[in-house]
């Protein structure tokens, strides 16, 4: 059987033997033909794109020479008058007939550009990557033609590993596809795609930090290179991850079974009658598990760093080591819990320090459990929520402090972004802030990453002091809630 392959050296077989094609330009001649997918290609063509700009004077006669000794490579058999079967006269040129199956660049394609369900995409993309041997006619690569062509056939391959690393994903094989993807998006970092199924894989196999860390070096990536920030369809992914609204990732194989989808909060204040009641909320409550309780805050740090707890619901005063000082020390952990300060009056001074210190929301002692629940999945999931009470006081009493680490005045931002800012710094939840706006929740999302991002700020909380120390809301504007 005669085949020929173009993905890798360019080369024609005879039943797995490799045949004579002769000098460079002959074998440009066949190349040339292949690229057009059996199509005729005319002479004239064949001269201006083999010898671009200064063509022989005999170049006729020099095609139809390597057109005769092709001719009798290909078809060794074929009798001197017979017509020729494989490379053959199509006026004004010669075309190239050979099936699908025959030319390794024509069943890729066909491979890459084929549908079905994931195990078939699956198949189909293993057996076109398979068939890639390296840079497509790379010996002709100072001819346009031939430039063009590998590069087409390159981005078909790029297709193809992400549409097998697609199908994977939706066949459950994220931990095999993790490192082939981390090399895909580290080698064509533009490519929205790669970042897309890489943040998607991390996030399938629990790893959610890492999933939002990638979507965070694809944004430094495209604006030190594009001056752009993600696509839309990137921050809606990275909002959905934020808020958990994606498919529930599997739980690592050695996750303790008690931590498969199970948020373990660890509650630490002084009194008992506190504490028994978050006991008894979290008993109740589907997917959330109380990993512990703690009395003072010495042993709130310890009990953080011995249960491994994902949330800690910390009171803000406790005898022998205050909230605050135990805050910072457990966000000081190697991979520490989310912290959470709970406050009776919310009028404590420390609550303005704990905000800067990165604590992720505070409530009143008094919320409903309903609103402390939200808080605890807010937590969980990277962002933060403040009861609007706590942050109207907050406000009330630190008005005109401006820290000097604080971020700059908030030039840039757009109208639409400042009104989000403004309704973040009210309290108000992604929810709440969408129905204000009349907004999809995952656009929500997606500006309050974006304002993250572009001040430079790490969750929510920051966010509401960034709005009043920028002059941006007043202790006046906040009470008119």
């Amino acid at each position: 059987m005669l085949t020929f392959t173009a993905l890798g050296p360019f080369q024609a077989w005879s039943d797995g033997a490799p045949l004579d094609l002769g000098g460079q330009r002959q074998r440009a001649v066949l190349a040339r033909l292949l690229v057009a997918g059996g199509r005729a290609v005319p002479v004239a063509t064949l001269i201006d794109e083999l010898w671009p700009g200064s063509p022989p004077p005999q170049a006729l006669s020099t095609i139809q020479g390597y057109v005769s000794r092709l001719r009798r490579a290909l078809e060794p058999g074929r009798a001197p008058r017979e017509e020729a079967e494989v490379l053959v006269s199509a006026p004004p040129g010669y075309a190239l007939r050979a099936a699908t199956d025959q030319v390794d660049a024509w069943r890729f394609e066909y491979l890459v550009k084929s549908d079905g369900p994931p195990a078939q995409v699956w198949a189909a993309m293993d057996e076109a990557l398979e068939l890639w041997r390296g840079p497509a006619l790379a010996e002709f690569s100072d001819l346009a033609w031939a430039a063009t062509e590998a590069g087409r056939l390159e981005e078909l391959r790029l297709i193809a590993v992400e549409r097998r690393a697609a199908a994977g994903l939706a066949l459950g094989r994220a931990t095999s596809l993790v490192a082939d993807l981390e090399a895909h998006a580290s080698a064509y970092p533009l490519r929205e795609e790669g970042w897309r199924l890489l943040a998607l894989a991390l996030y399938a196999m629990g790893r959610q930090g890492d999933a939002l860390a990638a979507l965070r070096r694809a944004r430094a990536v495209w604006r030190e290179e594009l001056g752009l920030d993600l696509s839309a369809a990137l921050q809606r992914l990275e909002g959905d991850m934020l808020a958990q609204r994606l498919e529930e990732p599997a739980a690592p194989a050695a996750t303790a079974p008690e931590a498969s989808g199970t948020l373990r909060v660890l509650v630490a204040d002084d009194q008992a009658l506190v504490r028994a009641g978050l006991r008894v909320m979290l008993e109740s409550e589907a997917g959330v598990a109380l990993a512990g309780e703690a009395a003072d805050g010495e042993e709130a740090i310890a009990r953080a760093r011995e249960t491994g707890a994902d949330v800690v619901l910390l009171d803000i005063q406790m005898p022998h080591l205050d909230g605050l000082a135990a805050a910072r020390r457990i966000l000081a952990q190697e991979r520490p819990p989310k912290v959470i300060m709970m406050t009776t009056f919310g009028s404590d001074d420390n609550l303005y320090a704990a905000l800067r210190a990165g604590v992720s929301g505070f409530l009143l002692k008094t919320s409903p459990p309903e609103q402390i629940l939200a808080a605890i999945r807010a937590a969980a999931a990277g962002d933060a929520l403040i009861d609007p009470a706590v942050t109207t006081r907050i406000i009330a009493a630190f008005a005109g402090r401006t820290d000097p680490a604080s971020p700059p005045a908030l030039a840039g931002l757009s109208d639409a972004q400042l009104d989000v800012l403004k309704l973040v710094a009210r309290g108000l939840t992604n929810r709440q802030i969408g129905q204000t706006l009349a907004l999809p929740e995952h656009e929500v999302a997606a500006a309050v990453s974006a304002l993250l991002e572009h001040l430079g700020l790490f969750d929510r909380a920051q966010l509401v002091m960034a709005a009043y120390e920028s002059g941006l809301v007043t202790p006046g504007g906040m009470s008119q809630k």
